[in-house]
């Protein structure tokens, strides 16, 4: 999400991380600082020829090297803590479990998965029942980290805590994306791509039926198609075949983070009409950098539209404040600018057209 820089090449659509910034290499001197990107994405892509190759990429395929088994242990404990501790349903309460997730480690991600987790927890009342998958951001390393095995292993549990009758799963996904899904990459170790056709899926095989899925991502318009459903009330910050911005290194939010999650979703409006805000904001803030229109999408389904009025009547009556560095500034995207034309990046590809 440039969010990133599509290079070309063999593949037609690769998506390049953001240039690193001096000040936010890992270092031991502060633990919480996240892995940087230094080597090419690699090729996930398999089968003869190109339309095979882009098929592949629905099975969402991930890759994970050089992480010691120590991390591997540890994650997987903090995982099974954090999954642990949820709150059961009640029975006759409609109730919203929100899970948040940063899939890259860029840690403009994570900070935006935490703060979201906050607003999206107190608006639909899930103390309790709000799970957040999160690297470092330089500041905090307290949760278990995101990537698209931790995504489908929540889901599956989530589906054995709810009750598929009556509760809500409040998704959030925030990371970079190309044409075939959302991109996990995690420093030189992580590697993955989550497609629709897998969330998809992974939402069925739980059981989960009544939905709000909010993904923040560059082309994450490729996922209303099939994730929308009349149960099913779907935000996107871009369209299936454009860019979305905001997603430095140094940044606390996206522009879709936050116009929607920091500013739109703070106010006691419905969902609709805070994706409107939003839209409103991230449309301002690209016509002042001149960038081209992200045009976030919104599908709100016919039976989601009945049962979304009862599931945010626990919405704050007030508002409350911005937090964090906003998206949006135009000494900050000039400097961006500047950057990216003096430095060769790197990131992960889509499959080839």
């Amino acid at each position: 999400m440039n969010r990133g820089s599509i290079i070309a090449g063999l593949l037609a659509a690769s998506l390049a991380a953001p240039a690193l910034s001096p000040g936010w290499a890992q270092s031991s001197a502060n633990p919480n600082q996240p892995p940087p990107h230094t080597l090419p994405y690699p090729d996930l892509g398999s089968g003869e020829g190109r339309t095979e190759r882009r098929t592949s990429f629905e099975l969402s395929p991930e890759l994970q090297r050089g992480f010691s088994a120590a991390h591997i242990r540890a994650q997987q404990r903090r995982l099974d803590a954090a999954l642990t501790a949820l709150a059961p349903h009640r029975p006759g309460t409609p109730d919203a479990y929100v899970l948040t997730i940063a899939l890259d480690s860029d840690p403009v991600f994570a900070r935006e998965a935490r703060e979201a987790a906050r607003v999206l927890g107190a608006r639909y009342g899930a103390a309790g029942r709000t799970l957040t998958l999160a690297g470092p951001d330089g500041r905090q390393d307290d949760h278990p980290h995101g990537s698209i095995t931790a995504l489908l292993l929540a889901l599956d549990h989530l589906g054995d805590v709810m009750d598929p009758a009556e509760d809500v799963l409040v998704l959030y996904t925030t990371s970079h994306g190309a044409d075939v899904g959302l991109a996990y990459h995690y420093g030189d170790s992580g590697y993955g791509v989550l497609s629709p056709q897998r969330l998809k899926a992974a939402l069925e095989e739980a059981g989960i039926k009544r939905r709000v899925l909010i993904i923040s991502a560059c082309y994450s318009g490729v996922f209303v198609p099939l994730l929308a459903s009349p149960d099913t009330a779907i935000l996107t910050a871009a369209a299936s075949t454009r860019t979305s911005f905001g997603c430095l290194a140094e940044n606390d939010w996206t522009f879709f983070g936050d116009a929607l999650i920091n500013r739109a979703l703070r106010q006691p409006i419905a969902l609709d009409e805070a994706a409107q805000m939003a839209s409103r904001s991230v449309a301002e803030w690209e016509t002042k950098a001149r960038y081209l229109a992200s045009l976030p999408q919104v599908s709100i389904g016919t039976e989601a539209a009945r049962w979304l009025p009862a599931l945010e009547a626990s919405k704050p009556q007030l508002a409350s404040a911005p937090v964090g560095r906003p998206a949006f500034d135009e000494a900050v995207i000039a400097a961006a600018a500047a950057k990216k034309a003096g430095k060769q990046q790197v990131g992960p590809p889509a499959a080839p057209k």
